[in-house]
């Protein structure tokens, strides 16, 4: 067991409150170093065909997804890799239907020990589920064409990955390296952190292939961007200036640059976007102090992380 400061990834609109999207974190303690959350829509709702569609950040998750159209009563899965970019979320499934979504998404490093193959390739890609998750995918698949409520849905799926914890795969060697890339929020050196932990760069970096997709490097750059959008959604007196010692960047041109690589657009843009389906804005800070500091007492009590 490794003790580690509690990290809640955020997406580009944290506050975001609406039927089609909410987070339910695991109520089981065990599953708080694997799960972020899970989400979806709280029933069923009408897809509209012009919706507009939604900026995917790099949030260091991977998603499991379940489309579930109660028109055709059919379902549709995808296994969503760790993600290195944002982008436009488009999906045209189900338009026009009665449509409801499930999803688990899993800490990168965290549903390797779920899955029945390796992660390696699955950066910024799309697969079908049982590719990966296939004992899970068979005993979900028919419940949640049953079951039309979040809460309901959770519960299962939550039911099943507690009884698969007696048989998860583990790698203490790459639980070690992302434990370090946490507690330092990313700052680490991919040099340093394979010393630390008594291997090769070259075999810590076939590890990290293996089993998240990417490579230290890039995930220390990821946890750190994920840090960086932390703070400044929590911080109103933000300062660049201030970030670019803090974690590391070697000058604020660097920063400012590196997130809008990440999030697509700059600091001011980022915010309002976060913003927008909140109807005060002057509040958005005060708010998410509120909804970040009830998860972060929530992840304490598991502060004792397994992974």
């Amino acid at each position: 067991m490794i003790r580690c400061m509690p990290y809640i990834p955020l997406t580009a609109t944290p506050l975001r409150k609406k039927n089609e999207y909410r987070e339910m974190l695991p109520e089981d303690l065990a599953l708080h170093p694997y799960i972020r959350c899970f989400w979806g829509s709280e029933k069923p709702y009408w897809k509209n065909e012009n919706a507009v569609s939604d900026l995917v950040i790099p949030d260091t998750c991977v998603d499991i997804i379940y489309y579930i159209d109660h028109t055709d009563h059919t379902l549709t899965s995808v296994f969503c890799g760790i993600n290195d970019r944002g982008f436009r979320d488009g999906s045209t499934v189900g338009n026009g239907h009665l449509m409801s979504v499930f999803a688990i998404r899993f800490y990168a490093w965290g549903a390797y020990a779920f899955s029945e193959d390796s992660l390696e390739g699955t950066c910024n890609g799309f697969y079908e589920v049982p590719s990966r998750f296939r004992w899970l995918d068979e005993r979900l698949r028919r419940p949640l064409l049953e079951h039309r409520l979040l809460t309901e849905r959770t519960q299962l799926a939550e039911r099943l990955l507690i009884r698969k914890m007696s048989d998860i795969r583990q790698n203490t060697v790459l639980n070690s390296a992302v434990q370090q890339i946490l507690y330092q929020k990313g700052t680490t050196n991919a040099a340093q952190l394979a010393k630390d932990c008594f291997i090769s760069s070259r075999q810590l970096e076939r590890l990290f292939s293996r089993y998240i997709g990417i490579t230290p490097k890039k995930l220390g750059n990821l946890v750190r961007y994920q840090f960086l959008w932390n703070e400044i959604m929590r911080n109103k007196e933000f300062s660049t200036l201030d970030a670019v010692v803090k974690y590391g960047f070697t000058d604020q041109s660097h920063l400012l640059r590196e997130f809008k690589r990440y999030h697509t657009m700059d600091l001011s843009s980022a915010k309002r976007y976060a913003a927008k389906d909140v109807e005060n804005i002057q509040y958005v800070s005060e708010i998410f102090c509120v909804k970040f500091m009830v998860n972060l007492d929530y992840l304490f009590r598991s502060s004792y992380m397994s992974v």
